[in-house]
């Protein structure tokens, strides 16, 4: 692959943001978490310690990089929003799932609720996307 040319602006623009990633102690447990929950399945490639989780619909890549024992787990800078047309009623299927969500939130013709995966990062569930106001 070529370098980009200075010479040219437009060969200096990155294509979208397609991938995060998300340091943890327990690999296991959040493959568990988003591919239960969030319908992501592991895409594995040997010899790579990045586990990198993608849904079969397309939309943002997780990848799951071990932490190493300086990394402290958890933020709250940073939220993962999943898109669900009705916040109710799978805030209800994660509660009997046994997870800890939040109340319902009303916001401006959406609905959203938060929780935290395994590693404690901030998710939330919202029907923003769908939103007709």
């Amino acid at each position: 692959m070529n370098a980009p040319s200075a010479s040219d602006p437009s060969d200096l623009v990155s294509g979208p943001c397609n991938r995060i990633v998300i340091y943890c102690r327990d690999v296991e447990a959040m493959v568990s978490f988003y591919s239960t929950y969030f319908g992501y399945q592991v895409v594995a490639r040997p010899q790579d310690r990045i586990t990198e989780l993608r849904r079969a619909d397309g939309g943002l890549v997780l990848m799951l990089h071990p932490a190493s024992k300086g990394q402290k787990e958890g933020q709250a800078l940073i939220k993962l929003v999943f898109d669900v047309r009705d916040v109710v009623a799978f805030r209800a299927h994660l509660l009997a799932a046994g997870l800890t969500v939040g109340p319902v939130h009303e916001a401006d013709n959406y609905q959203f609720a938060n929780l935290k995966d395994p590693a404690k990062n901030s998710v939330s569930i919202s029907s923003r996307a769908f939103c007709t106001g």
